[in-house]
C-alpha cells in the first residue's frame, strides 16, 4: 500500500474513523487492522473493544454457540442463528490447540462476552485451561494452577465469568482434597485466575462452606449470571450426600453465599442428577430422576436470589419406543442449555439407526417442540453468544494468534 493511500486513510478524524469501524462486521474490523497503524491502534484500544462489546450485546444478533462431537470423536464448535427459529449453522471454528495426548478431549466450561473457557478435564483430573475468542482467532493458555488435581487424590470444579468491578475475566477453581466426598471435614481450596494479571491467586479471605461440588468427577456444570458463578453443592451428612444447595461465588467481591434449591418431595441425591444453567438474568435447575417414574424436571428461579420463586416449568418422561440392543431402559431427555430466545435445548435420547443423541428445542410456555436436525454423541454444550474483540489487545498477556 502506497504512502499516499495511507495518508488518505489517516487524514480522517479519529472520531469519524472510530464510529465507522464500530459499525462494521467483526471480520471487516479485523481486516482494517492492516489498513494503517492509526486504525490498528484505534481498534486495539481497550476503550474501542469495550464500546464494540456494548454495541454487540445491544444489537441482539441472536447467535448461539454449540459444541458437539461427531461419530469420529471430533469436537465441533459452531455459531448457530436463531432467526426464524431455524437454528442454521452460521460459522464453524476449529480450536487451534492440539493436545499431545490424542485421548484428551476438551470441553467448554462456559462462555462470557465472546470468550470461551476450555478445559482438558473431560476424562481425567488434568489442569490445562484456555480462554479462546474464535472471532479474532486468539487464545490464551492459562498457567498451571497452584492446587493441581491428580486422579484419585484431588478433585476440582471450574467456573468462568466477568468481574465488572475490575473489568476483568476470571476463572475460579474449587478443589477439595479428601478422598471420600461423603465424609467431609475440610473446606475446599479456592483459587482464581485473572486475565489482567495472567496469574492464579489462592483465596483465603472468604472461605467456602464444607461441601463437595463434583458428583460427576469434577465436571460439574456452572452457571455465570449477575456477576457470580453458581454450582450445585452437597454437604455430607452421615456418610450420605445430602443437603444440596446452590453455591455462589461473587467474582467482584470474591465471597461465597448460598441459594436454597426448591423443596423437592422424596428427594434422594443418590437417585437423581442436578445441573445448573443460566436462564436470562437468573438460573435454572435441570433435575433428572433415574428411578421409578424416570423423568426430567426443569425448574426456573423467577426472581433471582429468592428461593420461594423456584417454579417447575417442564416435566419430560423417559422416551418409550423400541430400544437399540444393549440399552436396558428408555432414555430420559437431557437438558443441554438454553438458546438465546429462551427455548431449552434437549437431547432426546438415542437415534437407533445412528447411535447418537437427537437434539430438539422446546418452548417452556407453549410446549412447542422443534427437531433441530442435529445429532451428537456426548458432552454437548449450547449457550447464547455475542461476537466481541476481547483478547485483541492482549498480546502482552500471552495471547496467541493463529
Amino acid at each position: 500500500m502506497s504512502d499516499n493511500v495511507n495518508a488518505s486513510y489517516d487524514s480522517l478524524p479519529d472520531e469519524i474513523v472510530t464510529q465507522i469501524l464500530l459499525h462494521l462486521p467483526i471480520k471487516s474490523i479485523i481486516t482494517c487492522t492492516s489498513v494503517s497503524k492509526t486504525w490498528k491502534s484505534i481498534i486495539q484500544n481497550p476503550t474501542f473493544i469495550s464500546i464494540h462489546l456494548h454495541l454487540s450485546i445491544k444489537s441482539n444478533n441472536n447467535l448461539n454457540f454449540l459444541t458437539l462431537f461427531t461419530p469420529q470423536n471430533k469436537e465441533v464448535y459452531a455459531l448457530h442463528s436463531d432467526d426464524d427459529d431455524d437454528f442454521t449453522e452460521h460459522t464453524r471454528f476449529d480450536f487451534p490447540h492440539k493436545p499431545i495426548n490424542s485421548k484428551i478431549i476438551f470441553r467448554v466450561v462456559g462462555i462470557c462476552n465472546g470468550l470461551v473457557c476450555i478445559s482438558d478435564d473431560l476424562h481425567g483430573n488434568t489442569n490445562q485451561l484456555f480462554l479462546w475468542n474464535p472471532c479474532v482467532r486468539k487464545f490464551v493458555k492459562l498457567p498451571l494452577p497452584n492446587v493441581t488435581c491428580q486422579l484419585g487424590k484431588k478433585h476440582g470444579s471450574i467456573g468462568f465469568g466477568f468481574d465488572a468491578k475490575t473489568n476483568d475475566y476470571k476463572v475460579a477453581r474449587v478443589v477439595y482434597l479428601e478422598v471420600d466426598p461423603n465424609i467431609l471435614k475440610e473446606r475446599p481450596k479456592v483459587e482464581v485466575y485473572s486475565l489482567s494479571t495472567s496469574e492464579w491467586r489462592i483465596i483465603t479471605a472468604a472461605l467456602p462452606p464444607i461441601c463437595t461440588l463434583n458428583l460427576i468427577e469434577g465436571r460439574e456444570p456452572q452457571a455465570f449470571v449477575n456477576g457470580a458463578i453458581h454450582w450445585i453443592a452437597f454437604r455430607g451428612t452421615g456418610g450420605v450426600r445430602l443437603g444440596a444447595f446452590v453455591l455462589v461465588f461473587d467474582l467482584g467481591d470474591e465471597v461465597f453465599r448460598e441459594i436454597p434449591l426448591p423443596k423437592l418431595p422424596n428427594y434422594n441425591p443418590q437417585e437423581c442428577r442436578n445441573d445448573l444453567c443460566a436462564y436470562g438474568n437468573s438460573i435454572a435447575l435441570f433435575q433428572t430422576v433415574f428411578v421409578d417414574s424416570r423423568h426430567l424436571d426443569i425448574w426456573v428461579m423467577k426472581e433471582y436470589g429468592v428461593s420461594s420463586s423456584w417454579t417447575k416449568v417442564l416435566t419430560l418422561a423417559a422416551q418409550v419406543r423400541i430400544l437399540p440392543r444393549g440399552l436396558p431402559l428408555p432414555p430420559i431427555p437431557r437438558a443441554i442449555g438454553f438458546k438465546r430466545n429462551g427455548k431449552v435445548v434437549l437431547d432426546m435420547g438415542w437415534r437407533i439407526s445412528m447411535g447418537m443423541g437427537m437434539l430438539t428445542s422446546q418452548d417452556l410456555e407453549t410446549q412447542e417442540k422443534k427437531d433441530l436436525q442435529i445429532t451428537s454423541y456426548y458432552c454437548t454444550f449450547v449457550d447464547s453468544y455475542v461476537e466481541s474483540l476481547i483478547l485483541l489487545d492482549k498480546v502482552a498477556n500471552g495471547a496467541v494468534t493463529y
